[in-house]
């Protein structure tokens, strides 16, 4: 963090962050609210992150040309005109379910180009070592966390005053800040395109399909995006149902994940360089499901934050060393299109993970679902 480049890539990342966690519960509180359908919230959410299974292999090809830092401008620029849309439209009375489900598809367009960059700068900045890469995406986890602490909570303490639609301003306002950060602090990154690769479009998923370390540590990344899109989706719903409708309560659990990984991400920094990537990150994955073996039973709502965070205090001990390990494990010309391969795959299952659950919360109850995500855990 005393190098400059990465300490704006963190703080933009902090911004960006904060406005798209409040989303992720003005949205689905709104549908909630406007319609009382789980199904109808748990398909905005699936189609958020739809267009990354979709588009995110072809994306891999504007990472290559373009460059990680310039994708991740023209990304953040995008979203700022489309999210200011929603509440500008909503206000005039013109926001019907459709054209909200075709906003957010266009907004989840730019995902998956945006997150690939993200990983691909970093080596671009701090080296390939295996083991700083991993603790250059803990510090990067760590401010994605820092951000999931305080969105979620300011979200749940301004929908009441300002509706959900309206806190989309903030979130708008948050990628202005994002690009102005990377514009100015961020140093231009290679063209990978530039070194005359002729790798195709599949390159990406060829390399998943044929790596004996990177494939298997893929197909990990898959199944926990899987089940943590489940219990995201179950948590606005729990709050809804079991606690009166309180936004701020729901807020509060998604913080309370927030804070878990907040000092989860301080200490994988330390203990990254203490132990290898895999082993923690075994260890982590067992750690992290004991709480959630609590969410099935009737808890009060400081008992569910308890586990939440509990559970979240393991995940960065699993995210940095997986992520650091593949990145460094992938030949430098085909990061970007095996980081948006891997990041279309795994996020092809978060929106089945989000259908799912939606599907499952009426029949089942919360608490089965709850339950299924441990077994799967």
């Amino acid at each position: 963090m005393r190098s400059m480049p990465i300490a704006a890539l963190v703080s933009a990342e902090i911004v960006s962050i904060l406005g798209s966690r409040m989303t992720y519960l003005a949205l689905p509180w709104f549908v909630l609210v406007t319609t009382g359908s789980p199904s109808r919230m748990a398909l905005v959410l699936a189609v958020e992150i739809l267009p990354m299974a979709i588009f995110g292999i072809p994306s891999g090809t504007v990472v290559e040309r373009l460059g990680a830092r310039t994708t991740m401008l023209v990304c953040d620029a995008g979203r700022i005109p489309l999210l200011a849309s929603l509440p500008l439209l909503h206000a005039a009375d013109m926001l019907s379910f459709p054209l909200l489900l075709a906003l957010v598809f266009a907004l989840g367009c730019f995902m998956a180009p945006y997150f690939a960059a993200q990983r691909v700068i970093l080596p671009e900045l701090v080296g390939e070592d295996e083991t700083t890469i991993a603790q250059a995406n803990s510090v990067i986890e760590g401010g994605t966390a820092l951000a999931a602490v305080t969105g979620p909570a300011l979200a749940g303490i301004l929908i009441p005053f300002l509706g959900a639609p309206n806190v989309l301003y903030v979130d708008a306002a948050t990628y202005a800040i994002s690009f102005v950060l990377l514009a100015v602090f961020v140093p231009k990154t290679k063209k990978l395109g530039e070194g005359g690769t002729q790798h195709g479009v599949l390159a990406g998923i060829k390399f998943l399909l044929r790596d004996k370390l990177v494939g298997p540590l893929g197909g990990t990344v898959v199944v926990l995006n899987f089940l943590g899109a489940g219990l995201a989706a179950a948590l606005p719903y729990y709050a809804y149902e079991h606690f009166s409708g309180n936004a701020k309560i729901a807020g509060l659990f998604f913080a309370a994940m927030g804070a878990g990984a907040v000092i989860g991400s301080i200490a994988a920094v330390v203990v990254v360089k203490r132990f290898p990537p895999l082993r923690l990150a075994a260890a982590g994955i067992v750690a992290l499901t004991v709480p959630l073996w609590l969410l099935p039973f009737d808890l009060p709502a400081w008992g569910v934050m308890a586990a939440l965070f509990t559970a979240t205090l393991f995940t960065p001990l699993v995210n940095g060393p997986v992520i650091g390990v593949i990145t460094a494990r992938t030949p430098v010309d085909l990061r970007p299109k095996m980081m948006t391969a891997l990041i279309s795959i795994s996020t092809l299952a978060s929106p089945l993970g989000f259908l799912v659950a939606g599907q499952l919360l009426e029949p089942w109850g919360v608490e089965r679902v709850f339950a299924a995500v441990a077994i799967g855990m």
